[in-house]
């Protein structure tokens, strides 16, 4: 495929808004414990400990369950994964909307099922990727990926529907627009002609052997582990350091998590164009110095709140670069690489969503998290500053690929 090939005629467009929609819709479910947490926990009488954790069970469970999705949308294909796994949610969501969620370890039950809709990742990403060449990967995959943005929906919507309806009503309204997406996803999405042959699971245990996919899984552990984190937290951090009612919150947590999905397509296009690893270097800085003046305990809600929306931003950014890049390291394996990576970020996600409510539990406020959080940033950027020249050098260079490292 030519470099000056245009980037709406090199694929197939109704697949890629097909698994964008598909990705929205099941993203929007997965977080939607996380804009409910303060109603639920109020009812149920939850610790902040609690609370956290029912946020973050859907989290982890949606990064394990990444693996086991990458490997069914290898052997039976990613339209057909999708389709199982939207079932599943369904069905979920159904069963606590009719039967009620009554109890803590009903509400980590249902976390568990809404898991599947966070591995949704693992199927959206190779379905719309397999139909684009190297050169648009970035656009391909930050489109693809802007999914996240059903985050935002979820934020702004869900505390007043659970004001007006009672919170255990949204997880019935929320199967309205995931049966319309549903449907319009059958008839929308096809699978690539030239999909790569089916790996085994001793393929992925080959991964883990190159280092270079361990460097891919703590960069992306880190984007998009601190974008879904912070989504997560954002609303009781808002809650517990300023006193905002959960709707109020909500509003903040959207206005944070529009950013981050806004950046994800025009970060994987800024990678396409000035290269992967520059943009990811730009975005860990910009994250980690904003995260870290916010660690201070600001008094004011609003620069908590720009602060956030920045880092946000970056972290977004980040997102789409790090997947510009892994197609360009793993073209023949991004099946199994984008069960891992994003198994990676889960992982990441679940780890600051439940340490912030540890911490807090512990201390009393959320400093030491943030600051946690942002150092880890700076060796994430000390990390890809060691790696680029070997990358840069080998499978980067511009007899190996034809995209921007």
């Amino acid at each position: 495929m030519s470099n000056n090939s245009s980037f709406w005629k090199a694929g197939h467009t109704p697949t890629l808004f097909a698994a964008f929609l598909y990705f929205d819709l099941a993203f929007m479910v997965w977080y939607v414990l996380g804009p409910l947490a303060v109603q639920i926990a109020a009812t149920l009488e939850l610790t902040a400990q609690q609370r956290s954790m029912m946020v973050a069970t859907p989290i982890l469970c949606g990064a394990v369950l990444r693996l086991v999705l990458g490997y069914m949308a290898d052997r039976i294909s990613p339209k057909t994964t999708a389709i199982i796994s939207q079932l599943i949610v369904m069905g979920a969501l159904a069963t606590a909307w009719f039967f009620e969620v009554k109890s803590y370890e009903q509400a980590l039950l249902l976390g568990v099922f809404l898991g599947v809709a966070g591995a949704s990742f693992a199927v959206s990403l190779p379905l719309a990727s397999q139909w684009y060449p190297p050169e648009h990967q970035g656009k391909a995959m930050g489109i693809a990926g802007a999914g996240n943005s059903g985050t935002v929906l979820a934020a702004l919507f869900a505390p007043g529907l659970a004001v007006a309806y009672g919170w255990n009503n949204v997880f019935g309204l929320a199967l309205i627009p995931l049966a319309v997406v549903f449907v319009l996803f059958i008839f929308m999405a096809k699978n690539a002609p030239n999909r790569p042959a089916p790996k085994a699971m001793g393929d992925y245990l080959k991964a883990l052997g190159d280092k270079d996919s361990w460097w891919f899984m703590f960069f992306y552990s880190m984007t998009f582990g601190g974008f879904v984190g912070l989504a997560g937290s954002l609303p009781a951090y808002f809650y517990d350091q300023y006193g905002l009612d959960p709707v109020v919150a909500g509003f903040y947590t959207a206005a944070c998590v529009f950013g981050g999905s806004l950046m994800r397509p025009l970060g994987g296009a800024l990678a396409d164009r000035i290269g992967g690893i520059r943009a990811l270097l730009f975005m860990y800085i910009i994250a980690a110095s904003c995260i870290a003046i916010v660690g201070f305990n600001l008094s004011s809600q609003y620069a908590a709140l720009t602060l956030f929306i920045i880092a946000m931003l970056g972290l977004g950014s980040g997102n789409g670069a790090v997947f510009q890049l892994v197609p360009q390291r793993f073209r023949n394996e991004i099946g199994v690489m984008t069960g891992l990576v994003g198994m990676a970020g889960g992982v990441g996600g679940f780890c600051l969503t439940a340490g912030m409510g540890a911490i807090k539990t512990s201390t009393g406020n959320y400093q030491l998290a943030l600051w946690l959080f942002a150092s880890l940033a700076l060796v994430a950027f000390v990390g890809l500053f060691s790696v680029k020249q070997r990358w840069r050098t080998t499978w980067g260079s511009a007899a190996m690929t034809s995209a921007r490292v």
